[in-house]
């Protein structure tokens, strides 16, 4: 169809990528509700057309057999912040494209500078683009920093076809694009951000990595659902997705890894904001602990898988005899749903009345519980905090629960174990139907919530 000016523009749906010929509410491909929007056509005679297909065609690479294909080294760069390299699998692959999205303020643009100065420290060229800050901005931001960014190339530049000249001209071996979101290229009409605008320019600056073989990370700007604005499609076409999480006014910051394809997923690393920028925290597990108040109700500690690394994290709670008709249910780093679940069980297979009470969970550090096995350690601290009888400073919780009040096992204990004995646990109350051979600890196992409701009861 025409758009204005005459220009011809289809819509395409940011969730799957198919293409309609005239607007509707709902996806035909993929059912998707309020995701087509309306993108112009490229210019003239689109990417290739007339004599340049033909001669792309002639000039293509043939087919190969993977056979007749060489074993090549994995080649890494590691910029010497320690977590944001465990993260990637060991540092920055040549030719890989990097994501990283975060909400605003979060510290995504100090993270990227810091890895570039360490990167020319190790004799690594790189190029840090700004569509964002000017150079002089940048350059206040760097002083801040104790990082050396003296030798950083920096460039305050939105158009793509700028960028990718004074990238190849300066040979950087590592360009840094801040944001993708503002990015444009003089091939499509519509304005920086668009679904068209975000995914041309990522999939051109994705063949220029694979191509002439530098390292590109661009970052994502999220929305309010907490995903990376633009089209899905902007998740595919990159090798790695990094999402950087936390709250502003605490001082640690979780790297989350949720695709890469040098690397395990769900990996985490956690930093903690200075001022003289982030510092990664080599032993996230008694950095999350520390502060903690022992002989309080209401306070359990659990270990949670986040990759490879576990990880003990405290879950808080309150339950206290609510003040207006509605008890109120608040949550911080937990699901209300499966809060809602887990006071339910409790209530029914426990015996333990929630109706009357206003509960509070909280998860310290920022941390969020995405996992099941975390389940016992917030009914230990529900139940702690009714009865108002705090649980042994030394113990752990790990076990998943079911609606029948049934304490299931939970994968990786023999790992969440070793790091609980590490961090001085001496006890852990999980599944008795758990098969794990006790290192120096006590294993207490339970069938069922209603033995812990018994075992913590005043």
């Amino acid at each position: 169809m025409a758009g204005k000016g005459g220009a011809r523009s289809v819509f395409r749906c940011t969730e799957c990528g198919a293409d309609q010929p005239k607007w509707a509410g709902r996806c035909d491909a993929c059912g998707a509700w309020n995701t087509l929007v309306e993108e112009p056509l490229a210019r003239g005679r689109g990417r290739l057309g007339g004599k340049a297909a033909s001669s792309a065609i002639l000039t293509a690479q043939p087919p190969i057999r993977l056979s007749d294909l060489g074993g090549v080294g994995l080649e890494r760069w590691q910029t010497g912040l320690a977590e944001f390299d465990f993260v990637l699998g060991g540092g920055i692959v040549p030719g890989s494209v990097i994501l990283v999205g975060g909400e605003p303020g979060i510290g995504k643009s100090t993270l990227l500078l810091q890895c570039a100065a360490r990167l020319e420290q190790a004799g690594i060229s790189t190029l840090y683009v700004s569509g964002e800050e000017s150079p002089d901005q940048i350059r206040l931001r760097a002083d801040r920093l104790r990082d050396h960014t003296g030798a950083v190339h920096v460039l305050g530049e939105t158009r793509l076809e700028a960028i990718l000249h004074h990238a190849g001209t300066l040979g950087a071996r590592v360009v840094f694009v801040d944001s993708i979101q503002t990015t444009y290229t003089d091939e499509l009409e519509g304005a920086p951000g668009n679904v068209g605008q975000v995914r041309e320019c990522a999939a051109r600056l994705m063949r220029f990595a694979k191509k002439v073989g530098p390292a590109v990370l661009l970052v994502g700007h999220v929305t309010k659902g907490g995903g990376i604005a633009g089209p899905r499609t902007l998740e595919h076409i990159v090798d790695t997705v990094l999402y950087f999480e936390g709250e502003t006014t605490l001082d640690h910051r979780v790297l989350r890894a949720v695709k890469n394809r040098f690397g395990s997923v769900d990996e985490i690393g956690v930093f903690r904001m200075t001022g003289a920028g982030l510092e990664p925290v080599l032993d996230p597990a008694a950095a999350f602990l520390a502060g903690r108040h022992t002989g309080v109700s209401g306070s359990a500690v659990t270990a949670l898988m986040e990759g490879t690394r576990p990880m003990l994290v405290e879950v808080q709670a309150l339950a206290s005899k609510a003040g207006f008709g509605t008890p109120q249910r608040v949550a911080t780093g937990l699901d209300q749903r499966r809060l809602a679940v887990l006071l339910a069980v409790l209530e029914r297979r426990g015996g333990l009345p929630f109706g009357g009470l206003d509960v509070f969970v909280n998860v310290t550090g920022g941390v969020r519980l995405l996992e099941p096995s975390t389940d016992l350690a917030v009914m230990a601290a529900l139940v702690s905090s009714v009865h108002d009888h705090p649980v042994p400073a030394d113990a752990l919780f790990i076990g998943e629960v079911g609606l029948g009040g049934e304490i299931r096992p939970v994968a990786g204990v023999e790992r969440r174990l070793a790091e609980a004995g590490r961090q001085g646990f001496r006890r852990v109350y999980l599944s008795k139907r758990s098969r794990v051979a006790p290192d120096g600890l006590e294993l207490i196992g339970m069938e069922g919530i209603d033995e812990l409701a018994r075992r913590f009861a005043a």
